[in-house]
């Protein structure tokens, strides 16, 4: 079965993944079929190919939970430093309404 998921690259410390189609017995680094985007969690950046991950969701790949969110936020226009920014609010007021 094939699986679209994360492939981890970068250096250590300074992760960087990019998204694959990958057969779900290789390893997570080794051996893929299709690079479809990226995602920088350092940066705040993603980018997949939409076309192409539908094709492979059409022929009946699964995507891991965490692709599976980068292609909802790709589709609904969502960009994640805007998501970063929404949440830090957030905490600051439960903080002092706790206090």
């Amino acid at each position: 079965m094939v699986k679209l998921r994360l492939r981890r690259t970068g250096t250590r410390n300074k992760p960087c993944y990019r998204v694959v189609a990958a057969d779900q017995r290789s390893p997570r680094d080794g051996r893929f079929i299709e690079v479809l985007g990226y995602y920088n969690p350092r940066q705040e950046e993603e980018k997949l190919n939409l076309e192409r991950v539908d094709y492979w969701l059409g022929q009946g790949a699964q995507a891991s939970k965490t692709v599976g969110d980068i292609i909802r936020r790709q589709r609904e226009g969502i960009s994640l430093t805007s998501l970063t920014k929404k949440e830090a609010p957030v905490k600051e007021e439960a903080a002092t309404a706790a206090e």
